[in-house]
């Protein structure tokens, strides 16, 4: 993504995207309690735009606003859509990929990629492929084709989990020609998730929690779905994964935090609205929450 021209997108677009929402709620401007909106972490210039629409909106209609830290949101959509009371959480986006639970009123970061996000790196390789973007769903797709397994590095240090390496290893194994591309994309989800769900589940033996909830656009993955279901199964603990669409970035998953937020008392007066892009998760102190 190219953020003045992402930045740029949703000031164009923000004034038709309300209205359509406000008709589809039935209510109208004035009907709102509160104004949530994303204020961490990302891309600078487009939490920017939404700030300034935010404050925009509620100085005009003179109502309180709430600012969300996103990598929160995703969990909270997991929670309230799936009825999971206490769960790790597995994070798996493009940008993103972090193993999540709550921990003395914060949600503590138990381990993360320590380079680049599960879903960049899949683009990244899906790019070298010359298949085009997103990746992803291409990927998988792929990998339904083959259960021939490539040996590829699998790095795993302590919690947290490294794909450059893996990454290097299929792009040598790209350019000699040697291999099919749907063995490789297939090996890529193997080791790939293998990964992901020994954190999970290593997580989970560490904080004693019996539930673990998929978040992130990754988490659409039908083979990680399966693999983390296993790893519950065997562990004799509950698996959630909401619907696709609570899954990727959605606005659903703000108002959701920026409701309970709100009903904790946590908000602010427009003119005092910031936007923080690198706010870690374990930075928040969750008050929403027993």
């Amino acid at each position: 993504m190219i953020p003045h021209k992402v930045s740029s997108h949703h000031a164009e677009v923000f004034d038709k995207l309300t209205k359509e929402a406000l008709s589809e709620a039935k209510i109208k401007l004035n009907e709102i309690d509160f104004i949530a909106f994303s204020r961490s972490p990302g891309l600078g210039p487009t939490l920017k735009i939404g700030r300034d629409i935010a404050k925009t909106l509620g100085l005009l209609l003179k109502k309180p606003i709430v600012g969300v830290n996103h990598c929160i949101a995703h969990l909270e959509i997991g929670r309230t859509m799936t009825g999971a009371k206490d769960p790790v959480m597995l994070y798996a986006s493009g940008v993103n990929t972090q193993i999540i639970a709550y921990e003395g009123k914060k949600y503590r970061i138990f381990g993360e990629t320590l380079d680049m996000g599960i879903g960049n790196f899949i683009d990244s390789f899906a790019r070298l492929s010359k298949i085009g973007f997103p990746g992803g769903p291409k990927i998988e797709k792929l990998a339904k084709q083959s259960n021939n397994y490539i040996e590829l590095p699998y790095n795993v240090k302590g919690m947290d989990v490294s794909f450059a390496g893996m990454y290097t290893n299929l792009k040598q194994k790209l350019e000699s020609k040697k291999y099919e591309l749907k063995d490789l994309a297939y090996s890529l989800q193997e080791t790939a998730f293998a990964m992901l769900v020994e954190v999970a589940e290593r997580a989970m033996a560490h904080t004693g929690k019996k539930e673990l909830v998929l978040g992130g656009g990754v988490a659409c993955n039908k083979r990680l779905q399966e693999m983390c279901k296993i790893m519950c199964e065997e562990r004799d603990a509950k698996f959630y994964v909401p619907e696709n669409q609570y899954l990727v970035d959605n606005a659903a998953m703000i108002a959701d935090l920026g409701i309970k937020m709100f009903k904790a008392g946590i908000k602010q007066a427009p003119e005092n609205i910031s936007i923080d892009p690198y706010e870690r998760t374990d930075e928040v102190v969750v008050k929403w929450r027993e």
